[in-house]
């Protein structure tokens, strides 16, 4: 998985480079192959929140498969010269999936929503979508995640056979459920897509596609559901806040780094003669010269079984590309147990850290 995943950092969060086709083939890959795959969708409230949620975070870094749902985060993206350049929204992603005709349609199952919306998402589906049917529908109320987790409701769910599970609980409620049980629901697709259950139920209209590709979604969703101005209003303080404290200082700063030598010098990575769970990098770090890398990051999670001390002492430059693999290297660690330590960054290394939003993630020594 981390040879083959093209991830950035942005705004702390890992997004894996992918368009809105490629999303659609990685889904119905998982389908046809029964493998397999979280779906994440952060948008900015998502972003800011993991800020302050280690769990919610977790999930994003524990994904399958992670898209940026937020025209702010494609804005970031392009100051920042990163290669995530195409809002994937959650609720267009499923929109494709749908109204694909396909001999074998996708079996959703809906799970969560204001009371009586799993089921009539359910009945909507069933009557208009080409690509989809509904197999079940299951609305938990307002109940504790242990008490939505138990056997009988898991157990309801895999008898129903589904395809893709839609989860609708808002958002960290929703992310935790599917932490809490993706090992023991045997869909090939899970993902928390809150606002798709009410657009496929027909009680909320979407915004027409000029209001969302001028970022404007937002001022729409406040018409049809006011009691999101709040939410709204606090994001667009803190992204403002973040713009001008990370985001802009480190578009400044990448850019005047952007002028030294070093900048395009090569990178290595080798084990420490004496120590095999030491590391030690040297050289600059940025896409797209990165296959070597993630080929020996995943070599060391398949034939390595400690702790592992990763050693910047003699690193120039890593880019948001290199901080999204650290992410997933680390995560995949974290699931064998195991803990990764960068030990002897640099001050501009630091600083790089820090300005990405990833300081507080990797235990720095």
């Amino acid at each position: 998985m981390l040879k083959s995943r093209d991830t950035w950092a942005v705004l702390g969060l890992p997004f894996d480079v992918v368009d809105l086709n490629r999303s659609v083939t990685l889904i119905e890959e998982a389908i046809e192959q029964n493998t397999h795959c979280f779906l994440s969708t952060p948008n900015l409230n998502f972003a800011i929140a993991a800020q302050s949620d280690t769990e919610f975070f977790n999930s994003v870094v524990e994904s399958d498969l992670s898209v940026a749902d937020g025209m702010p985060l494609v804005w970031v993206a392009k100051l920042l010269d990163l290669q995530i350049t195409e809002r994937v929204a959650g609720s267009t992603l499923f929109d494709q999936l749908s109204n694909k005709p396909r001999k074998n349609k996708i079996k959703v199952f809906f799970f969560g929503g204001q009371k009586g919306i799993a089921e009539q998402a359910h009945r909507q589906l069933n009557t208009t979508s080409l690509g989809m049917l509904s197999c079940g529908f299951y609305d938990p109320g307002f109940v504790s995640i242990d008490q939505m987790s138990s056997t009988k409701i898991i157990n309801q769910i895999n008898e129903a056979n589904p395809d893709f599970i839609l989860v609708a609980l808002g958002a960290k409620k929703g992310q935790q459920w599917i932490q809490n049980n993706r090992q023991q629901l045997t869909a090939p697709v899970i993902s928390h897509l809150g606002a798709v259950i009410n657009f496929v139920a027909g009680n909320v209209l979407r915004a027409p596609s000029s209001w969302q590709h001028l970022g404007l979604e937002w001022l729409w969703r406040i018409k049809q559901e006011p009691t999101l101005w709040k939410r709204y209003f606090f994001d667009g303080l803190t992204f403002t806040y973040i713009l001008l404290t990370k985001v802009l200082p480190l578009s400044v700063y990448d850019r005047v780094l952007q002028r030294y030598s070093f900048i395009n010098k090569s990178y290595t990575l080798s084990r420490a003669n004496n120590l095999k769970n030491h590391i030690e990098l040297s050289g600059t770090f940025k896409h797209p010269k990165l296959k070597q890398a993630k080929i020996f990051l995943s070599n060391i999670l398949d034939t390595h079984g400690s702790n592992i001390m990763m050693d910047f002492s003699e690193v120039m430059y890593i880019d948001a590309a290199f901080i999204g693999t650290l992410l997933l290297f680390q995560n995949e660690l974290k699931k064998k147990g195991k803990s990764l330590f960068l030990i002897n960054l640099p001050k501009r290394i630091k600083r790089i850290m820090i300005l990405n939003m990833v300081q507080s993630r990797f235990k720095i020594k």
